[in-house]
């Protein structure tokens, strides 16, 4: 019987649904397991269920050994993963695409309203039992009604984003490295732009774009200070996009008006200076974070594992998703 290795306890349908096909062997510990732990954790296994902190990378490859068959992340990102090295040996990589869109542009139009409206300032504030009265000039924070949303990376997650503006009454333009289709960008509405040019019109920048090379802080203090100083940064895509210490010198110093993120460089640390600022809504990686989303993550995962093991093509490879 196949050894299916979860490293980290996923929702019991997903679980279900594997002990049906494999011996499963979930991790006992309640926390990301530390390399060589995890490296022993999935030795000799025919596939493993990784979540976002594993790091399948060559030495993971080695450590699991020749019989592993796939690695089926429960997460949409996969900057985790050594896919390059992943196809070298002849594994397939999978992760969770689309379950989780809903919620996660639930989430960044959340941030959105909390950043623009100072909602985080003013649950603080109540709170923490600080006097307050209501008049004319108290809290006030920014309209959204008739002001632009810049999208980086109108992917599904960006357009269900751009969605929810564009029914608040916002404009939404797009940049990224493939343009979106012409039908989409009609539905939305949605210019394309340089991001130069997003990042100096926009009132709010949101971004949905993947972690890689080439987007690893691609929010630096050059760029910060090419939006507005009324403008507002959202991000909840991975942390690492963003100069997490550039963006809390340009809150400190009002290059732009505010920042609401849902995920950090170094999880689950945030950058001292950000937890001073007023001005930032901060919240722990939160964007799939329902019941429902979970659970449909872990069961596709689970389907991935499922497929290949029986000799069939997986649901979401990676490889098919990146191209």
């Amino acid at each position: 019987m196949p050894r299916i290795a979860v490293t980290r306890l996923i929702p019991e349908p997903a679980l279900e649904l594997l002990r049906g096909h494999g011996d499963v062997v979930v991790s006992p510990h309640d926390r990301p397991l530390e390399t060589g732990e995890l490296h022993d954790f999935v030795r000799d296994t025919d596939a493993v269920v990784t979540l976002l902190h594993d790091t399948v990378d060559v030495a993971f490859l080695d450590a699991a050994g020749s019989r592993l068959q796939i690695v089926a992340n429960v997460a949409v990102g996969y900057d985790n993963i050594d896919v390059e090295a992943c196809v070298g040996r002849g594994v397939v990589a999978t992760n969770t695409p689309g379950v989780l869109t809903e919620a996660t542009a639930d989430i960044a139009w959340a941030l959105i309203l909390m950043v623009t409206r100072r909602l985080g300032e003013g649950e603080r504030h109540v709170r923490q039992q600080r006097p307050w009265r209501w008049n004319m000039f108290f809290m006030l924070g920014a309209g959204i009604q008739g002001k632009r949303l810049g999208i980086v990376g109108l992917g599904k997650i960006g357009a269900a984003t751009a969605r929810r503006a564009r029914a608040s009454g916002m404009e939404v333009v797009h940049t990224g490295r493939n343009r979106a289709s012409e039908a989409l960008e009609t539905e939305l509405g949605a210019a394309f732009l340089s991001l130069d040019d997003l990042l100096a019109t926009s009132d709010v920048v949101s971004l949905h774009c993947p972690l890689k090379p080439e987007t690893h802080h691609l929010i630096d203090a050059d760029r910060l200070r090419q939006m507005r100083p009324t403008a507002f940064l959202v991000n909840t895509t991975r942390g690492p996009v963003v100069d997490e210490a550039a963006l809390a010198d340009a809150l400190r110093n009002g290059v732009i008006a505010g920042a609401g993120l849902d995920v950090f460089e170094n999880e689950p640390d945030v950058h001292p200076a950000l937890l001073e600022a007023e001005n930032a809504v901060l919240i722990p990686h939160l964007g799939s974070a329902t019941v429902e989303t979970r659970t449909a993550m872990g069961v596709l995962a689970a389907q991935n594992v499922v497929a290949v093991l029986a000799g069939r093509p997986a649901l979401t490879p990676i490889a098919q998703a990146a191209q």
